[in-house]
């Protein structure tokens, strides 16, 4: 049996639905920001609970651009970000031409309230909290009082997040903006895509304006910023709306995959699953199962893979940003992380796919004892 990091699941019925899109698309001749760019956004406001939607080209531009349409603006000022996060937070930080502060995280994966605190100045213009694996951590209330008491807005990086919810209220609702990415990986995909959501409408109108070139309007020849082609197009709109029905569908046998996995580790020697807290509603992006202090996670992997072909997905994450080459220009004090590099450095994503089969899941569980 061959198992993959990720599956990417389309239905015939969904293909050809999507197809039927394309055609419509070719006898238009509306190729960008159209109806069924117009018809995603809707959906995703109306399922969010939110005002505004605004379909963009990829996850780390629904980033970029609600931090580049804050007042006032953040150029040459600081964003406090996790470091354990992927290089997308960091980057969209930059080209919004603002300085990424990196804090450390705690048990949750996520931004550490604590750290928080100490990485706070009078440079900080906003603080942007990433949602890790799928869940939300109840600490993001307390990172909200810290923003809220700061008057420092808060975004959130719900690239992972589709779906998921604390305590009923929706990842990317608790903060001025929230950031969803769309890429082949994630539960539901447009093919490349984001999306921004938001409540405030000069967020959301600024964002439009920097998302086409800065122009005004659409039909407008005014240029009213300097804004850049982070337009989706209407294929990848067509191919979104039809994985967008799917949405919890996919989070509840993603659920269901999850406590079988839940069920056949309890009693395994040197893991433990991840506990997500309670109040918590998972879409299970990654189910990840921490290991025990000494284990050799690379040869895991490695034996996994060339003894049973298992695939495992990518770690949240292998590598925080405060090791990576690209951040190696700003300067780190030794043990400013730890949280970040025990967490980062113990633990494994198993495989989690819509339609995986329960001798799928036992194949896995089985070459991973």
């Amino acid at each position: 049996m061959k198992i993959p990091p990720v599956k990417i699941v389309f239905s015939q019925e969904d293909r050809a639905e999507i197809f039927e899109r394309f055609n419509d698309i070719f006898n238009t001749g509306s190729f960008t920001l159209g109806k069924y760019g117009r018809e995603l956004e809707e959906k995703w406001a109306a399922y969010k609970g939110v005002k505004h939607a605004i379909t963009v080209n990829s996850g780390t531009s629904s980033l970029e651009l609600p931090l580049r349409s804050l007042k006032p603006r953040i150029e040459k000022k600081e964003v406090i970000i996790p470091t354990n996060t992927f290089i997308a937070t960091g980057s969209a930080v930059m080209h919004a031409r603002a300085k990424p502060v990196l804090t450390d995280i705690d048990e949750s994966f996520c931004m550490s309230p604590e750290s928080l605190q100490e990485k706070i100045s009078k440079k900080t213009r906003a603080v942007v909290y990433v949602h890790i694996g799928g869940y939300i951590s109840k600490n993001i209330n307390e990172i909200k009082k810290i923003c809220d008491d700061h008057k420092i807005p808060l975004i959130e990086d719900a690239a992972q997040a589709h779906g998921a919810k604390l305590n009923g209220k929706y990842a990317g609702t608790f903060g001025v903006a929230g950031s969803f990415s769309l890429y082949p990986t994630k539960i539901i995909t447009s093919g490349e895509g984001g999306v921004i959501i938001t409540n405030n409408k000069k967020i959301a109108d600024k964002t439009r304006v920097f998302r086409d070139q800065g122009k005004a309007s659409f039909l407008s020849a005014d240029f009213v910023e300097f804004g850049h082609n982070f337009r989706m197009s209407e294929f990848h709109a067509a191919i979104g709306l039809t994985h967008f029905k799917h949405m919890d569908e996919f989070i509840k046998e993603r659920t269901q995959i999850a406590n079988k996995f839940d069920q056949k580790l309890k009693n395994v020697s040197g893991l433990k699953p991840f506990k997500v807290e309670a109040g918590s509603v998972n879409n299970f992006y990654k189910y990840i199962v921490m290991l025990d202090e000494g284990i050799d996670r690379a040869r895991i992997k490695k034996d996994l893979k060339e003894k049973f072909n298992v695939g495992l997905s990518g770690e949240v994450y292998e590598k925080p940003l405060h090791k990576q080459l690209a951040f190696k220009k700003f300067k780190f004090t030794e043990n400013e992380f730890k949280n970040s590099e025990s967490l980062c450095s113990r633990h494994i994503c198993l495989p989690v796919y819509n339609t995986m089969t329960d001798e799928e899941i036992n194949y896995i569980v089985d070459s991973l004892k």
